[in-house]
């Protein structure tokens, strides 16, 4: 789905970010991209819609190389949410927001009505709300809304959970669990949270400096304690307990799997 080739890039000011970047994300992948601030996570994120070009080797995203497609052609197929909500809603009210992209690229008038219809009930959202009157939650709903209503073939979420409630959080990740099992999409996730990741995740990229430092299952990667403090980076709590128990936590990873451990004594 998204592939980077020896990619390298650099801001205006001349520090490079990226440095000779390969990965292969494929159709249907879960994956997160984790590391410190600074390691370069944001950047591959605009990198791949084609936001961002490289300074120097190739993206490919579903085939094309993004650096001979127009940014608008690479919208049609990805959809990235902001982490600040407020950066990414231009509307008045939500039912205008949600709509706001498929009119851009030309959607049938039927099938805006329709998608706007299924989003609002997804999100329990209500179409003439004032987005910016909202809670920090809700307006990250809204953004999210107004995304997946194009059906994105490749989601990026930069930090998707930001200023979600438990409940919220819960039910926007099985949504996007769910979209990615039963629909193909593709996800993307940058995150700081590394229960998150640990909870959704597939695939993990592990991010240092504008390098990749590690790539592999979700698993395998949140018991590799030197490459997550190399990546500066700390380890999600269950697993790392269950590091500390010894070889009988091997296969442990979530609560239920650790309370299931210790009560079998």
């Amino acid at each position: 789905m998204i592939r980077f080739d020896q990619v390298s890039f650099s801001y205006p000011h001349g520090e490079t970010t990226i440095k000779d970047l390969s990965f292969h994300i494929y159709k249907g992948d879960f994956v997160a991209l984790i590391g410190a601030n600074g390691a370069g996570k944001s950047t591959i994120s605009r990198l791949c819609n084609g936001l961002l070009r490289p300074a120097s080797g190739h993206i490919y995203l579903d085939g094309e190389d993004t650096c001979e497609v127009p940014t608008s052609r690479l919208a049609r197929k990805v959809g990235f949410l902001f982490q600040n909500p407020d950066r990414q809603i231009c509307e008045n009210t939500v039912r205008d927001e949600i709509a706001f992209s498929m009119k851009v690229q030309g959607w049938p008038a039927d099938k805006i009505k329709e998608r706007v219809a299924e989003a609002l009930e997804t999100f329990s959202l209500k179409g003439e709300w004032f987005p910016f009157s909202r809670s920090r939650g809700e307006r990250q709903r809204i953004a999210l809304a107004g995304v997946l209503a194009c059906e994105p073939k490749l989601l990026i979420l930069d930090e998707p959970t930001t200023g979600l409630d438990y409940m919220e959080c819960i039910h926007i990740m099985d949504y996007l669990t769910g979209l990615n099992r039963d629909k193909g999409i593709t996800v993307l996730m940058v995150s700081h949270d590394m229960e998150l990741v640990q909870d959704y995740a597939k695939r993990v990229l592990v991010l240092g400096s504008g390098t990749l430092l590690g790539d592999g299952p979700v698993n395998e990667i949140m018991k590799d304690e030197e490459l997550l403090h190399r990546a500066r980076v700390l380890p999600a709590q269950i697993p790392s307990l269950a590091l500390r128990f010894g070889d009988r936590f091997a296969d442990v990873y979530t609560i239920e799997e650790m309370y299931a451990a210790v009560k079998q004594g």
